[in-house]
């Protein structure tokens, strides 16, 4: 049953927009391109690029927060929602023989995880957490290694002399559920968090066999998941895109020193200077990307949708399970007895 310590994390409506302006132009570092999807755009921070598309980049991204500390010229193709094949067709064009730097995080949209996060969030009795969790494996130990391997092929014919960090992604859950709004339960975590480490191994195998540097979050963000005191991950947030995302402090803090340092060999730091050098890039950077706004458009964010308990759907759902919808006590009875016949399913 979930707690009623919080209602739903960060009801707040913000504002997105480009933030910074203009600094005096100056010789261009090393080459740096940022593939990859929402984990990399820096979807989860609340303030975006407005650079025609909604792929989500933020100035407090790794990406840019790597850049801003070593002084790398940035070529920031990351874009929410953004599959294997996606990267293929619309990222790799930035990477070149001059390239000297490429991170990208990409796989958990060709896994559908948002659409296993939206089907798990609602009551058992509405869903098939199990169902959606098996499928997702199915593809995570199916197509999507060789999908992987094809596509860093490619990234290493066209930047063959780059260091590649390939980033895998966290452990979202603690076991708890303080959202009033969704009705995870503590198997279904377990479950879920298993399906990032499955993730995770596929991906650093694949990275591996094509001489890339695997950096794994899960160890950093212990401690930090969504429900713990200090939150790397968002909740169920408003936007809603904004949830099961890294906040600023999961870029800053958990990200970038461990892509930072895996990248460059040295210390990374998100210090206040490096901060305040980022959010000046943004004029530059969102420049740079509005060129291909027009593409981009073409990737959706792959968003979690929040537990809709007035839909025919779950209407239905609740009449077959003798559900009362108008009762919280009864939404919450009937949750925990089918999550407990789920987990012993599964």
């Amino acid at each position: 049953m979930p707690s009623w310590r919080h209602l739903a994390a960060g009801l707040g409506t913000v504002t997105l927009c480009a933030l910074g302006t203009a600094v005096p132009a100056q010789a261009a570092g090393p080459g740096y391109v940022a593939l990859g999807d929402s984990y990399s755009s820096g979807t989860g921070t609340r303030t975006y690029l407005a650079d025609g598309s909604s792929c989500q980049r933020s100035v407090y991204a790794y990406p840019s927060l790597v850049a801003a500390s070593k002084g790398y010229d940035l070529n920031f193709r990351a874009c929410s929602g953004a599959k294997v094949a996606d990267v293929t067709s619309l990222q790799l064009s930035a990477l070149s023989s001059s390239t000297a730097y490429v991170t990208i995080s990409v796989g958990g949209n060709d896994a559908g995880f948002a659409d296993v996060m939206t089907t798990c969030a609602q009551p058992a009795w509405a869903s098939d957490c199990n169902g959606a969790i098996a499928g997702a494996q199915s593809i995570i130990t199916g197509p999507l290694p060789g999908r992987l391997s094809t596509l860093y092929a490619a990234i290493r014919s066209k930047a063959p002399q780059a260091t590649v960090v390939v980033a895998g992604y966290p452990r979202i859950f603690n076991g708890e559920d303080c959202n009033a709004l969704t009705w995870f339960s503590p198997d279904e975590e377990t479950r879920l968090n298993a399906m990032a480490d499955l993730l995770n191994a596929r991906i650093a195998t694949a990275a591996s066999a094509a001489g890339f540097r695997f950096v794994n979050p899960t160890t950093a963000f212990t401690g930090h998941a969504v429900c713990d005191d200090v939150e790397w991950v968002n909740g169920l947030s408003s936007p809603v895109s904004e949830s099961y995302h890294p906040n600023r402090s999961g870029q800053s803090s958990g990200y970038t020193p461990l892509v930072g340092g895996r990248l460059t060999g040295t210390t990374v730091t998100a210090t206040a200077s490096v901060l305040a050098t980022a959010e000046a890039s943004a004029t530059e950077l969102t420049a740079q990307q509005r060129g291909h706004a027009a593409r981009d458009r073409a990737v959706r964010p792959a968003e979690f949708r929040a537990p809709d308990l007035t839909s025919p759907a779950t209407k239905a759902a609740a009449a077959r399970a003798g559900v009362d919808l108008s009762d919280r006590a009864s939404i919450d009875a009937a949750d925990a007895r089918y999550a407990a016949e789920q987990a012993h399913a599964g």
